[in-house]
C-alpha cells in the first residue's frame, strides 16, 4: 500500500471504489471511509463538514511550501482567509479577466506557428508544459497585476520538483515519521519551496515599498482583517496565499486544457463540433471575450475532460469528531476518502464511464445528475474558490488556440495519470503543431 501511495495514490484506491457506494477498511491502525454514493459525498462534506478537517497528511505534503494558506489552512483561520479572497473571484471580475486570457493564449499561437520544424519535418510540443505557461501567464497578470520579473520557467521547475515529492511526504505522515526523514529528492524539494517563498516574498515586498494599490489579490490580502480579531495578515500568511493561488490555479487548468487536446485529437468529431460552435458564435470574426459565455459546447467538451482526469483526483479529510454514515460509526482521527477520480468512472453513476462523450454534459443530463456525482472542484464548503475562474479560462483558451492550430497526439495511447496533487501525465503529452486551414 505504501510502495502505490508512493509510485502513485490512483493505484492504492481499492477497486471497489469504481463500483461500490462505500469502502471501509483499516490501515496502519486507522479506519478508512471510501465514500462514491454522492447522496453520502453530500452528507459528509456538508452535513458533517464541521467534523472534518484537512489531516495532518496533505498539511505535511504541502505545508513546507503553501504554509498555513487556503489549501492547508482549518477552522477559523481557513475561514477568514477564504472570505478574504473571495471578491476577487466575483462574476463581474472574472469577465474582466477575459482579455488577459484571450491575449494569453494569442501569444502561445504565434509562438507555436513560429516554431522550427524538428527532423521530421513538423513542430512538436509537450502540450502540458505548454499549457502550463499559458495559465501561469494569465495568473500572474491578473492576480499580481503583471510581474514580468518572474523566472517563469524555474518558478515552473520548482512547483514540479516540489509536487512530485508528494507522495514520499503523504507516505512518511502516515507512518508517523519525524520531519527529518530522508526521502529521494529532498535536498531538491526545501530548495524548490524555498525558491519560490522567495520570489513570492520579493513580489509583496515591492508591493509595500511602492504602496500602490491596483485592485489584486495581492492588495485584498494585504487589506483583509480578520473578523474576530481584527488582525491583519503577517507577510508568511500572505506568501502562503499567493503561493497557493499561483499552484493550484494555474496547475489545474493547464492539465485540463493539456488532456483535452490530447482527447479532442484522438475523438476529431467533437473537435470538428466545437470549431463549428466558434464559427457560429463568432459570425466568422475574431474571438472576443463576449463570445466566450457562449461557447457552450466547448464547455461540455472541457467538462468531460475534467470528468476524466479531475485536476484533483482524491479528497481527504480526517475526522475530528464522530458520526454516522450509512449507520456505520464514524470514529474520531478516521481518515475520510472521497476519491473523485474513482467517483467519476463509477459504473453507478454513469453510462460506459471509460468513454469521452461531452453529450454527457448536455443540459438535459446534467439536470438530471445529482450534484454530487461530479465533482472535478471538490465539494462542499471547501470546494475550491476558484472553480469559475477555471472554467472560464479552460473555454477561453481551448476556443482561442483550436480554431487556428490543429494538435495532432503522437503517442498511439495516451499516457497513464499519474497522482501528483494534481493529475498529471505519466509521460511528455508530445503533440505535433499545423495552422489550421
Amino acid at each position: 500500500m505504501l510502495i502505490r501511495i508512493i509510485r502513485n495514490p490512483l493505484e492504492a484506491l481499492p477497486a471497489a471504489a469504481y463500483h461500490a457506494p462505500l469502502v471501509h477498511s483499516e490501515f496502519l491502525g486507522r479506519e478508512r471511509f471510501h465514500v462514491m454514493d454522492p447522496a453520502l459525498i453530500q452528507e459528509t462534506l456538508v452535513g458533517n463538514a464541521d467534523a472534518l478537517a484537512k489531516g495532518p497528511e496533505l498539511r505535511r505534503s504541502l505545508g513546507s511550501a503553501l504554509g498555513e494558506g487556503l489549501l492547508t489552512a482549518n477552522g477559523a483561520h481557513w475561514k477568514w482567509q477564504r472570505q478574504s479572497a473571495s471578491p476577487i473571484f466575483r462574476h463581474d471580475r472574472l469577465l474582466a479577466y477575459l482579455p488577459a486570457m484571450l491575449e494569453a493564449a494569442t501569444e502561445t499561437r504565434d509562438r507555436w506557428l513560429k516554431l522550427p520544424p524538428g527532423p521530421d519535418g513538423t513542430s512538436q510540443i509537450d502540450i502540458a508544459h505548454e499549457m502550463m505557461h499559458t495559465t501561469f501567464d494569465i495568473i500572474v497578470e491578473t492576480m499580481l497585476s503583471g510581474h514580468a520579473n518572474i523566472d517563469v520557467a524555474r518558478v515552473e521547475r520548482g512547483i514540479t520538483n516540489f509536487l512530485e515529492a508528494t507522495g514520499w511526504l503523504f507516505a512518511l505522515s502516515l507512518l508517523n515519521l519525524p520531519e527529518w526523514t530522508p526521502y529521494p529528492g529532498r535536498r531538491r524539494t526545501k530548495a524548490s519551496s524555498g525558491f519560490l517563498r522567495e520570489t513570492i516574498g520579493g513580489i509583496l515586498a515591492s508591493r509595500r515599498q511602492t504602496d500602490s494599490r491596483t485592485g489584486d489579490l495581492i492588495d485584498l490580502l494585504l487589506a483583509a482583517s480578520d473578523p474576530e480579531t481584527g488582525r491583519t495578515m503577517s507577510d508568511g500568511e500572505i506568501i502562503d496565499n499567493l503561493l497557493t493561488f499561483i499552484t493550484a490555479g494555474h496547475e489545474t487548468t493547464a492539465l485540463g486544457l493539456a488532456w483535452t487536446f490530447d482527447l479532442l485529437s484522438r475523438h476529431p468529431q467533437y473537435a470538428e463540433r466545437v470549431l463549428a460552435e466558434i464559427e457560429t458564435v463568432t459570425g466568422g470574426g475574431p474571438i472576443a471575450p463576449a463570445h466566450v459565455p457562449q461557447f457552450n459546447y466547448t464547455r461540455q467538451v472541457f467538462q468531460e475532460v475534467m470528468r476524466l482526469y479531475p485536476p484533483a483526483p482524491i479528497i481527504a479529510r480526517v475526522t475530528t469528531q464522530p458520526f454516522t454514515l450509512a449507520g456505520r460509526r464514524v470514529p474520531v482521527g478516521s481518515m475520510i476518502y472521497v476519491p473523485i477520480y474513482a467517483l467519476h468512472r463509477h459504473t453507478a453513476l454513469w453510462d460506459r464511464p471509460e468513454e469521452f462523450d461531452p453529450e454527457r454534459f448536455a443540459p438535459e443530463p446534467s439536470k438530471a445528475r445529482h450534484r454530487y456525482a461530479y465533482l472535478p472542484f471538490g465539494g462542499g464548503p471547501r470546494i475550491c474558490i476558484g472553480s469559475s475562474f477555471a472554467m472560464l479560462e479552460g473555454v477561453a483558451i481551448l476556443a482561442a488556440l483550436i480554431r487556428d492550430v490543429r494538435l495532432t497526439s503522437l503517442a498511439p495511447q495516451p499516457p497513464e495519470p499519474r497522482m501528483r496533487l494534481t493529475l498529471r501525465p505519466s509521460k511528455p503529452l508530445m503533440m505535433r503543431v499545423e495552422r489550421r486551414g
